[in-house]
């Protein structure tokens, strides 16, 4: 039987993280998530006049407010902790926090924290292991958009870079194996994270199209362009300006909205987020008035607020900050786009009258639909000329409820002990606002205060050393789920790259000692000329031993005098012992 922590389900989280994670190496999963919840839209809404049918607005008193997109927020939190070696104990590595924020026309992951502890040294990985941050950060995001994708309906993810020692680890600044990047390594950084996404094949053919976008404040496009994946589709992935335009539910949908919307309705604005701040700065000094009429005396444009942004909030600290966008557009967003231009230029030129709407109308000219319609829109749709032409009908008066009189003996009621923080789950699961599978929820699934809690008593703890690190993550995972076991086991089965050959940082050196040849000895290489061989080349010339002077050698101690040189040769004499006297002949 396999093990299901060695080969899980396909499909599912752990499945995900085990495909990106270093082959046999054991990681420790803690995800936890809320139900879909309302929450504040994330955009203003445009004011409409209430007695214009072509969208001018003749007096102040026409302009009324309108209400605003319902918006649902699902918070996901997710933590990976490794074994410490030699022990029995776990320490968290990393973690990630994202909101998912859902609407009848898109949905919007935005990234709000990503952080680690810089203990994922002890693993002692391979020189050339990818990094298990960057691989787990794309596989989590990947995950959320395979699970919360909805049909016929817009995906955006979102975040921005902002560059810090620390996120969600406190006192991990402290911990010298933590690799803290600089705010040009972090925009990087997080563009090599998302370009995957991009680049998937498989994603693309589900989507209709698929694109990132990128901003820096206060850069051009030729400074920006550094800041790209260094890959040759980087050209046509990326574009560098912003997609507000193209994101927005009010300019997509013209004919409920009008054509003429101000910038404020147009920028989103997030948790923490140096654009909500500046937003609440530019409605802080604007009357309600005069929101309504024109929006904000300036900027009046979105390359206006851009510029401003240079110089204001976080992006005016000195350091870069970089905000990153990718769009994954349905395969029928684009005919529905051209579809909606067809119908609302066919519906000005073709206005129905109340007796001509009953009879046939043209095949070129189909009954608009809003993408949200109004209240008041679904009320008329439903009203014909007979039905309020009919006798009202009188409403029966309701009866008073009498309040039931207590008799009889007292049947005292137990208490309800409450053992766990129960999160209220909706009652749909898949509604025109959000979508809620069971895929794609975390192993503990709190409410709004319990993860509020969670997140909080991560940002009271001490990662300084590995010995607070360790205390502080075993307290963490104990208390998140009531000291219930919630942890997911995932070994890695990506291949480690193998090292063929061990550098060092001296450099290295060449060994040339094969290429060099050695001087042969003086008595192979003179030899006697008569018994020489002859040969057809041309004749070595020797010399006598006495013409050869031997190198002088260097000894450190004391210098001996020389014997005075002669001009006359030097005469070799023979040992008496090595000379054979010629016999006397008799």
């Amino acid at each position: 039987m396999a093990d299901p922590t060695r080969f899980p389900s396909k499909g599912t989280l752990a499945s995900e993280l085990a495909r990106v994670l270093p082959d046999g190496i054991a990681f420790t999963a803690h995800h936890i998530s809320t139900p879909p919840t309302v929450t504040e839209p994330l955009c203003y809404p445009p004011a409409y006049p209430a007695n214009a049918h072509d969208g001018r607005i003749d007096t102040l008193a026409d302009v009324r407010a309108r209400k605003p997109l319902k918006t649902y927020c699902e918070k996901q939190f997710l933590a990976l902790s490794i074994p410490v070696p030699h022990t029995k104990d776990a320490v968290l590595a990393l973690a990630l926090e994202i909101y998912i924020y859902t609407t009848a026309h898109s949905s919007i992951i935005f990234v709000a924290k990503a952080d680690s502890t810089g203990y994922l040294g002890l693993l002692d990985l391979p020189k050339g292991t990818p990094s298990p941050i960057r691989e787990v950060t794309t596989a989590f995001v990947s995950y959320l958009i395979a699970h919360r994708k909805r049909r016929g309906v817009q995906f955006i993810v979102n975040l921005f870079a902002r560059a810090q020692s620390q996120y969600l680890f406190p006192g991990s600044v402290k911990n010298a194996g933590k690799h803290i990047l600089d705010d040009t390594g972090l925009v990087k950084w997080w563009c090599r994270v998302l370009n995957p996404l991009l680049e998937d094949g498989v994603r693309a053919r589900s989507w209709g199209s698929i694109h990132g976008y990128l901003v820096i404040p206060g850069l051009d496009d030729y400074e920006t362009r550094a800041f790209l994946p260094r890959v040759p589709s980087a050209s046509s992935n990326w574009t560098l300006r912003h997609p507000l335009e193209r994101i927005s539910p009010y300019i997509a949908d013209p004919i409920t909205y009008g054509s003429n919307i101000p910038v404020r309705c147009l920028i989103p604005t997030y948790p923490d987020d140096p654009k909500a701040r500046f937003v609440e700065e530019l409605e802080e000094s604007t009357s309600e008035r005069a929101k309504l009429v024109g929006g904000w005396k300036s900027p009046k444009t979105l390359g206006q607020f851009w510029e401003m942004m240079a110089f204001r909030q976080e992006c005016s600290s000195g350091r870069l900050t970089g905000f990153i966008w990718l769009v994954f557009d349905p395969a029928s967003s684009s005919r529905r786009t051209a579809a909606t231009d067809a119908t609302a230029r066919s519906a000005a030129a073709f206005i129905q009258t109340p007796n001509a709407s009953f009879s046939a109308a043209p095949e070129s000219a189909p009954a608009a639909r809003p993408l949200t319609p109004e209240r008041s829109q679904g009320l008329e749709a439903m009203t014909t000329p007979s039905a309020s032409q009919a006798t009202p009908v009188k409403p029966k008066p309701k009866r008073p409820r009498k309040r039931k009189v207590l008799r009889g003996r007292i049947i005292p009621r137990q208490p309800r002990i409450k053992t766990h923080q129960r999160a209220h789950f909706p009652k749909e699961t898949e509604t025109a606002y959000y979508s809620w599978p069971e895929e794609g929820r975390g192993q503990v699934i709190l409410d709004e205060s319990g993860y509020k809690r969670a997140v909080e008593l991560l940002l009271h703890l001490e990662f300084g050393t590995l010995e607070q690190a360790i205390t502080s993550s075993t307290r963490w995972i104990n208390e998140v789920n009531v000291g219930k076991d919630w942890a997911t086991t995932v070994i890695g089965i990506r291949a480690i790259p193998v090292q063929h050959t061990a550098r060092s940082g001296t450099g290295t050196i060449n060994d040339l000692s094969g290429m060099i040849k050695k001087k042969r000895p003086a008595t192979d290489t003179v030899l006697d000329a008569s018994t020489a061989p002859a040969s057809s080349g041309a004749a070595i010339n020797t010399l006598p031993s006495g013409l050869v002077r031997k190198k002088v050698k260097v000894t450190t101690e004391a210098p001996v005098s020389a014997p005075p040189m002669s001009d006359a040769p030097q005469v070799n004499t023979l040992g008496a012992g090595l000379v054979r006297k010629k016999p006397k002949a008799i």
